[in-house]
């Protein structure tokens, strides 16, 4: 098989590609590209068995066949080279030759057969979304996924698509963020929990990309079909918690403060926090909210006051500062409020501006108990 290829076309697939391949696999296969020519197009897929994705790219050519290329040693290669036309030649004695403006490289290749084939999907449903919206949904919720391989339910993303909006969850039991698009609607019911490496790897790739997005899904696997490209991915298996029944529906004490303002300060009274809980306190009475933290074991203190528009009871509530500080950064708008009833129920986080029309989005985040 033969065929020509821009040198910078080339890696720039191949880099996107590249993120699905783990540093160490079971199967030495995986550690390759799976090449396979078909006239002027050329499929390059890449799998770790969980996740397969592969890219349809234009080359001159007019032959066929599938080879395996070891993938770091040809990343390592594409980097080098200015934008030039590359002549991949592969040959019966299982090498291919890599032609370019100034020289030829050799590598051994496996063949393309012994590659894993990627999961077909039975009989699967079907929604379609922006990509830039799916880019957001994921990066507004996938920090606050779990981590924990017990409760392998916990480290995705819950997606849940109805005729009424389509909605993304994500908790790790201290904290829960719940994204809702009310103005794109699927045409039949469906969830699933999504594993975190797709869907960062599709976060990176829709970031700025409006194309829409077909996702296809059933029991267990996903595939996202965008441009020339289509990722397949199992699911996690499982039922994930009623995080409807988490969230406190009665909070009638409101705070509502400008967002940088609360950010910044939460940052700098957390350096002084004791450093296994970031415990750090909020005091809110009338307009005045005081934020401090105090680590006994060294004697540092810090406190700050910031004005704010508060309706409610005064009160005092613990919160761990990291996940406050994670939640904070996430959102994009000028101003956020805080609801909440009790010091010991969890604080409803809200944007109060900077949303399109029929996005939501509400994240939770679970009190620490005050030391008094």
């Amino acid at each position: 098989m033969k065929f020509i290829v821009s040198s910078t076309y080339l890696l720039k697939q191949l880099q996107v590609l590249g993120g699905v391949i783990n540093n160490s696999n079971t199967l030495p296969i995986l550690d390759n590209f799976l090449f396979e020519l078909d006239g002027n197009k050329l499929t390059v897929s890449a799998s770790d068995l969980e996740t397969t994705m592969s890219s349809i790219l234009d080359v001159e050519s007019d032959s066929e066949g599938s080879v395996a290329i070891p993938a770091r040693l040809l990343l390592d290669t594409l980097k080098t080279f200015p934008e030039q036309p590359l002549t991949f030649v592969a040959d019966e004695n299982n090498n291919v030759e890599i032609s370019s403006n100034h020289g030829k490289y050799a590598l051994a290749y496996a063949d393309g057969n012994e590659f894993p084939k990627a999961v077909a999907l039975e009989d699967p449903s079907k929604t379609v979304v922006s990509g830039d919206i799916l880019a957001t949904a994921i990066s507004k919720t996938i920090f606050a996924a779990g981590n924990d391989d017990l409760r392998p339910v916990m480290s995705g993303v819950f997606f849940q698509f109805t005729s009424e909006g389509l909605t993304f969850v994500a908790t790790d039991a201290h904290k829960l963020v719940k994204y809702t698009r009310e103005d794109i609607k699927a045409n039949e019911v469906a969830e699933f929990i999504m594993p975190k490496k797709p869907l960062n790897l599709l976060k990176g790739i829709l970031a700025t990309n409006e194309d829409e997005v077909t996702i296809e899904y059933n029991d267990s696997n996903a595939k996202f079909t965008f441009e020339n490209s289509e990722l397949i991915c199992r699911l996690i298996d499982g039922k994930y918690p009623n995080y409807e029944a988490v969230i406190p529906k009665e909070n009638p004490n409101k705070l509502v403060i400008d967002r940088n303002q609360f950010l910044n300060s939460v940052k700098r009274v957390s350096i002084f926090s004791n450093k296994t809980t970031h415990q750090i306190r909020l005091k809110i009475a009338g307009a005045e909210l005081n934020i401090s933290a105090e680590d006994i074991d060294y004697s540092n203190k810090a406190e700050e006051r910031l004005t704010c528009d508060y309706q409610g009871d005064d009160m005092q509530i613990g919160f761990n500062s990291r996940f406050l500080t994670e939640m904070l950064n996430n959102l994009n708008s000028d101003n956020v409020q805080l609801e909440m009833s009790m010091p010991n129920r969890a604080g409803i986080l809200t944007p109060v501006d900077g949303l399109d029309e029929g996005e939501q989005v509400t994240m939770l985040v679970m009190p620490v108990m005050l030391n008094s």
